[in-house]
């Protein structure tokens, strides 16, 4: 018959487990910016796209050029997205492998270990694709600035 865990066995699965729930709370905030800048780009291009018929043919021009920005940005937040997505499962994956090869007892250590890297990676796409995005949004106020327009001193 089967032998009860020892509450020390326990304590220590949930030691390992603390880790990756940090890294995955970090990945949750890091995917709460992201949805947030999605929500501001697709509200950006909603509104330029109401006032794209009032503009004069030199606006509607900038304003054009602004929404293919403003489209670009959103299939990089939405790569960024699905990348950080990516992430958490794996980090999900990892903490279950952990309980379940310390309570069976089978080694697991090379396959949680590779879904580590793979989570490590996900991530680093996420973080990749969420500077080229800011690059994007700093293109995007340039484009909206206008030419004809100085930056500053």
């Amino acid at each position: 018959m089967d032998q009860p865990i020892p509450v020390t066995q326990i304590a220590h699965l949930i030691q390992l487990a603390i880790a990756p729930v940090f890294l995955l709370a970090g990945v949750g905030a890091i995917l709460n910016v992201l949805a947030q800048r999605l929500a501001r780009v697709v509200d950006r291009a909603r509104a330029l796209e109401a006032e794209l018929a009032s503009y004069d043919e030199r606006a509607r021009g900038r304003a054009l050029c602004e929404i293919a920005l403003l489209e670009r940005r959103m299939r990089v937040v939405n790569q960024a997205i699905s990348a950080c997505t990516a992430s958490a499962l794996f980090v999900c994956l990892v903490v279950a492998l952990l309980f379940v090869a310390d309570l069976t007892e089978f080694a697991f250590g090379q396959i949680v270990a590779i879904l580590f890297i793979v989570t490590m990676l996900f991530l680093i796409v996420g973080l990749v694709l969420f500077l080229y995005e800011i690059r994007l949004a700093m293109r995007s106020l340039r484009a909206r600035r206008g030419p004809d327009r100085q930056d500053g001193p």
